[in-house]
């Protein structure tokens, strides 16, 4: 349920920055959510769809830009694919990573009218 405190965010921010360009619609908003961001995106487009109701962004399309999670190994240095949701690195089978893309959450862009 954490995404209807993130949609309330992301709302509010679509909101202002279509009130500083004037914009009179919101039809289009860009998101990236990384593969560990733990966000389901049928579940943002639910609460958007809610939330949205009565506001310029009410009938906005949301596209949802993926990115996958990779890994480095802190053990060997080996950058990997976050595969069979194991952190074992492919290498030198070490579990000691740091993640180095895939737990992304923001606004990428808008569109108005």
């Amino acid at each position: 349920m954490h995404e209807q405190s993130i949609v309330e965010s992301l709302l509010n921010l679509v909101l202002e920055k279509a009130n500083e360009a004037k914009a009179e619609k919101v039809t289009r908003i860009y998101l990236v959510v990384g593969e560990l961001s733990g966000v389901e995106e049928t579940a943002v487009e639910f609460y958007f769809g809610f939330l949205g109701q009565n506001t310029i962004a009410e009938k906005a399309e949301l596209f949802f830009m993926n990115v996958p999670a990779e890994l480095r190994c802190k053990n060997c240095g080996n950058v990997f694919a976050f595969k069979n949701r194991t952190l074992n690195c492919p290498v030198c089978n070490e579990k000691k990573v740091e993640i180095i893309s895939g737990s992304e959450l923001y606004l990428d862009s808008i569109e108005v009218e």
